[in-house]
């Protein structure tokens, strides 16, 4: 069955910014037609495929880099709504790999047919600006994060996490599905295992989160907020406009 602008997550997201009008849901909705799964611990966009923008419509997957001793880092997470790589412009941004995290579904989008939607629709062009400047103070807000001890540091992500998948429908307004894995964590926040270990354990001892089966849950989300210094404020998520 076609995706809807009611379970379409890029339309869901997108509206945040700005009203899409019939015609320009009907042309996201046919841009994204086609989707395949990708298996969770595979590669869903390698530093080679640079033609193409890969938009997320299930799952968790993370953009990372493998360093020259082997380690990963994830340098941030992709979930359902969110286009990756839309940026690559040189050798220095094309080693970054997007990789599945959990099982996904993704679309690839060919990137001369995102930029024609953009040129001929200027409503699709105005949110797609603002999706752009989104991502932007998402990294520069993951830079300043890597700056706070590890349990605030892991607490800001969930903050981060709940907020973005309650964008999509994903999330209620306190808990979410979170299948990844500590090693996921642990390469996300540059620490090792033994260490995300502990700093799980010290915010289960805390009451700030709950985590089992799969699913986390967050007992008192402003408590974990001030825990962490999250402020929304950066990820600009308006209210849903209507056309």
């Amino acid at each position: 069955m076609p995706p809807t602008a009611v379970n379409h997550p890029l339309i869901c997201k997108l509206e945040h910014s700005a009203a899409l009008s019939q015609v320009e849901r009907s042309a996201l909705e046919a841009l994204t037609l086609s989707r395949r799964p990708v298996s969770a611990r595979h590669d869903i966009a390698v530093h080679d495929n640079t033609d193409r923008v890969y938009l997320v419509m299930s799952g968790i997957a993370g953009r990372y880099k493998t360093l020259r001793q082997g380690n990963r880092r994830i340098v941030s997470f992709a979930v359902p709504g969110d286009l990756c790589r839309m940026h690559i412009c040189g050798p220095s941004t094309r080693d970054m790999r997007l990789g599945a995290l959990t099982h996904c579904t993704v679309v690839d989008i060919p990137r001369t047919r995102l930029t024609e939607l953009i040129e001929t629709h200027p409503g699709i062009a105005h949110v797609m600006r603002w999706l752009a400047m989104m991502e932007l103070n998402r990294a520069r807000e993951w830079l300043v994060n890597d700056s706070r001890p590890a349990d605030r540091r892991l607490a800001h992500h969930f903050c981060e996490l709940l907020v973005c998948l309650q964008v999509v429908g994903l999330a209620n307004e306190n808990s979410f599905e979170l299948a990844i894995s500590q090693a996921d964590l642990a390469d996300a926040m540059g620490i090792s295992q033994v260490h995300i270990n502990r700093v799980l354990q010290g915010l289960r001892a805390g009451d700030l989160i709950v985590w089992s089966k799969s699913a986390l849950t967050i007992p008192d989300v402003e408590r974990l907020q001030a825990f962490a210094e999250f402020d929304p404020g950066y990820l600009d998520l308006r209210p849903a406009k209507a056309a």
